[in-house]
């Protein structure tokens, strides 16, 4: 049995609300959210699998809990424009955390979905980082390319967020799994703002085992899949990002997801 508490928590740490059970809990939490706020998730063991839900508005997601805490700062203002205007708001808040069923960790998957991913988590995985992140901008972070959202007509708020490199040639972004995972397959949503956006005619994959391979993109918002000869990696980088020569500047990424098993 692992026992698991979901929390609401001031700035200070005062705790406003909790609940603890046993593989599966759930915490209703009937005030608005308040700036500082924050959800924490404790687990009475690390490394376990998860399926999360931390808001109406947020996709479910299959996660490694790599240590025995998660915390969750409440988006406001400018950090709230790459989440639905839907997420955390209200008084009324439903929040559920259970561990996956063996079925559910050895099915083959997208590994790479976590709309509940930040730029400080280091314990809840996948987790997205980027050497460049557009003016610093929510709505231009590396998480946003891993939050499930395959929009990629337009730019800017959600639904339209991506990762974003602000013209930056040397460009990378890193997805974590946080664990030793098998993939062969990696699927790329290139953001297609056209004519506004640019896009990368070729990309190069480098994976923690020391191998890459490189790949030619379309000129297109839909999903372009990377066959790749499986392999178990910890982390995967996008780098390398050649421009195509149209003339428009914002090449960008919408989604990023790797198809394996857990291993």
């Amino acid at each position: 049995m692992i026992h698991l508490t979901i929390e609401v928590q001031r700035e200070d740490g005062t705790i406003l609300a909790e609940h603890t059970d046993t593989n599966h809990t759930h915490l209703v939490y009937d005030q608005p959210y308040q700036p500082g706020d924050s959800i924490v998730l404790r687990s009475s063991r690390d490394g376990v699998y998860l399926y999360f839900k931390l808001d109406d508005a947020l996709n479910p997601d299959f996660v490694y809990l790599s240590g025995q805490e998660y915390r969750l700062s409440i988006p406001f203002n400018e950090k709230k424009t790459s989440y639905s205007p839907k997420s955390f708001t209200g008084q009324l808040h439903l929040l559920t955390v259970r561990v996956a069923s063996n079925e559910e960790i050895s099915s083959y998957k997208n590994l790479a979905a976590n709309s509940h991913d930040h730029h400080t988590n280091s314990t809840l995985y996948p987790h997205a980082s980027a050497n460049v992140e557009t003016r610093g901008e929510a709505v231009f972070a590396a998480r946003n390319a891993i939050n499930g959202n395959t929009v990629t007509y337009s730019h800017g708020e959600w639904p339209f967020e991506s990762w974003g490199i602000n013209q930056r040639l040397d460009a990378e972004f890193t997805l974590h799994f946080g664990r030793l995972v098998e993939i062969d397959k990696i699927v790329l949503y290139l953001r297609a703002d056209f004519p506004h956006d640019n896009y990368w005619k070729q990309v190069t994959l480098s994976f923690s085992d020391g191998s890459s391979i490189t790949s030619s993109l379309e000129k297109s918002g839909k999903a372009q899949a990377i066959l790749l000869e499986p392999r178990q990696v910890e982390w995967v980088k996008l780098s390398e990002l050649i421009q195509s020569n149209d003339p428009a500047l914002f090449p960008a990424l919408t989604q990023f997801e790797a198809y394996g098993r857990e291993i």
